[in-house]
């Protein structure tokens, strides 16, 4: 089977890329840095499955282009390789189109298990994450809206969407009728009151709450 890896670290492609190809069926066929270039991999190779890494920064991240690849070449099965063992991530990614969702620490065996697995049209998950997978259906029947957007303006819920599309200030000062620094005063207001430290942080914020659909 043809298998893409993407992740921003050079070391992790070369890592994973000798795992897989030791075995007899399986074979790397190409590595990418992010998501706009896994997305091209993808688009020359039409590989089996496609390894994603989800925070590739300064790139496109795998959150993002989870579903644009998924959507325009569903038959690459889309495994998510991350050390972010959180719930919202994996919701996130499995709703757009991934396959599977497995942590970087995990063992050679379970990896290439996993690979099989989403090849054969099964879906994988890190059994670390399953039993927080079960709770939070159990609870919500679905992932759950934060209880901290409650906390936002009007205003701010106007703003947090713009800002994570990539609008700058001038911009969203236009488009909302207000000054330039009124929006840097809301964005502030923001960052605060969701406890986040980055315009990264805010933006698979925004994509994990589907705020981008506002």
């Amino acid at each position: 089977m043809k298998i893409v890896i993407a992740d921003d670290h050079a070391v992790v492609r070369s890592g994973f890329s000798m795992i897989i190809n030791f075995q007899n069926d399986m074979e790397v066929v190409d590595t990418a840095a992010d998501g706009m270039e896994a997305y091209q991999k993808v688009a020359q190779h039409e590989p089996d499955v496609l390894l994603l890494d989800l925070s590739m920064p300064p790139g496109e991240s795998g959150l993002i282009a989870t579903g644009r690849i998924h959507e325009d070449f569903p038959s690459t099965k889309i495994l998510i390789l991350t050390m972010h063992d959180d719930d919202e991530y994996l919701f996130h990614v499995l709703k757009n189109g991934a396959a599977g969702y497995i942590l970087k620490n995990a063992p050679d065996q379970e990896l290439i298990a996993a690979i099989r697995t989403v090849k054969n049209n099964g879906t994988y998950i890190s059994p670390k994450m399953t039993n927080s997978l079960v709770r939070e259906f159990i609870k919500n029947g679905e992932a759950n809206q934060d209880d901290r957007l409650e906390i936002l303006s009007k205003r701010e819920l106007e703003i947090l969407p713009l800002v994570a599309k990539g609008y700058g200030n001038k911009e969203i000062a236009e488009m909302l009728y207000i000054s330039v620094k009124t929006v840097e005063a809301h964005k502030a207001k923001i960052m605060e009151k969701l406890n986040l430290k980055s315009k990264p942080e805010l933006v698979e914020y925004a994509l994990k709450k589907k705020l981008l659909e506002f």
